[in-house]
């Protein structure tokens, strides 16, 4: 952690990510549209990233792995990231986005909406501080049937 921001510098590279695919392509195309193009955007900032990562959901209480949230990339070994291409952000999108966060490793996810007027990608944070699953070191990791 950088001062009280986490991840400053990978999150200002992503930041300039975003922006210039929206000042490239405006808001009107489709999220797989926007998904492919940030691969080229990405590799030119010289981002290590990986689509579609099967990243582990585990149990609030045991710790157990419970199910996989598949996003649209994984940054860094550090931050989620996972586009829209809708008018706007329901609640419901940025409360999934939210409870993924809670219940995964990763304390960083970027909700990015090419679809809005008001272009603002939305960073989400949740420390692992705040994870007590991540601590149940005695619970095994196996999946339940």
């Amino acid at each position: 952690m950088e001062g009280n921001f986490l991840e400053k510098d990978l999150s200002y590279k992503l930041m300039g990510c975003f922006f210039k695919i929206r000042n490239l392509y405006g808001g009107g195309m489709r999220e797989k549209f926007y998904d492919e193009v940030s691969d080229e955007i990405m590799r030119e900032a010289k981002l290590v990233f990986i689509n579609k990562p099967r990243i582990e959901l585990f149990s609030f209480t045991t710790g157990r792995l419970i199910s996989y949230f598949v996003p649209d990339k994984l940054v860094e070994d550090k931050i989620i990231v996972e586009y829209k291409a809708k008018p706007f952000l329901a609640k419901e999108d940025i409360g999934q986005a939210n409870e993924y966060l809670k219940i995964t490793k990763y304390e960083i996810l970027y909700l990015v909406n090419f679809g809005e007027k008001n272009f603002e990608p939305r960073r989400l944070i949740q420390t692992n501080d705040r994870k007590p699953f991540l601590n149940l070191s005695s619970v095994s990791k196996s999946v339940i049937c």
